[in-house]
């Protein structure tokens, strides 16, 4: 609660700087808006209405949640598939790292050819952008376990499900949470990519739009938004690594590896 206290205290100070930069020096609004301006154009009533904030909150929100669902599953499946099997590992890995070194952004034309605009092709952006770390950091955490403790459970007659299911995963743990609060930035990053190419609402179009008429409040608004989601979805997986790693000092501090 402290931490959390203090952070607040932070971001408040953060924006009394920021209005009062904007007072003192006189900076124009179209270059830098003021805190209250672009607060203002969300919580205004008419200006909000205007914006239909909510729909375009809305749409990124989906995007973002459903993203990160599919590739934490799917990330992790891949993931104890190519520390479960050699031969799998060797299918497998020249596949991610193909798909890895594709720049994502020249996927969205693609993406925009075979699905059309909206909410499909700017979730399947943002798996893509946001789906390599979790496998990574997974299959680090299953590799990184001592051998001695291994020939051990192998000597005592443990099964290879066994030493997974009681021993690599607990182990990878740290490793997971680590990839999870990785890829739930990028689900925003990737979620916004999208909505910049191939959508019609969210905050990533409202901001390409704002853009367009020189809006910079509104422009300075979505990406405080934008912000935010990506904070409470970080915040989120960070309690809920502390609640599943207790055990750990540093989970206590919503921190991984």
């Amino acid at each position: 609660m402290k931490l959390l206290l203090r952070r607040v205290g932070y971001f408040i100070l953060f924006l009394l700087f920021w209005q009062g930069a904007v007072m003192v020096l006189g900076i124009k609004e179209f270059i830098i808006p003021s805190p209250l301006k672009t607060l203002s154009h969300i919580f205004h009533p008419a200006l909000a209405a205007k914006y239909q904030w909510p729909i375009h909150i809305r749409a990124t929100l989906l995007e973002i949640s459903l993203s990160f669902l599919v590739t934490a599953v799917a990330g992790n499946l891949v993931a104890l598939s190519i520390s479960w099997s050699k031969t799998l590992k060797t299918l497998i890995t020249p596949i991610i790292v193909f798909f890895n070194s594709l720049p994502k952004i020249a996927l969205a034309p693609l993406f925009l050819l075979w699905f059309g605009y909206g909410f499909l092709p700017n979730t399947l952006i943002a798996v893509l952008v946001a789906f390599f770390p979790i496998v990574i950091n997974t299959t680090t955490g299953l590799e990184q376990v001592d051998e001695d403790l291994l020939d051990l459970v192998r000597y005592l007659g443990a099964t290879k499900g066994q030493i997974f299911v009681k021993i690599k995963i607990p182990n990878a743990l740290p490793y997971i949470f680590s990839g999870f609060k990785i890829s739930a930035t990028m689900c925003v990053v990737g979620s916004i990519v999208g909505e910049f190419i191939a959508s019609d609402k969210g905050l990533g179009y409202l901001l390409k739009d704002a853009q367009a008429f020189i809006d910079t409040p509104t422009m300075f608004a979505c990406l405080l938004l934008i912000s935010f989601l990506g904070i409470l979805l970080f915040g989120i997986l960070s309690l809920l690594e502390a609640k599943v790693l207790y055990w750990m000092p540093q989970a206590s501090s919503g921190g991984g590896r």
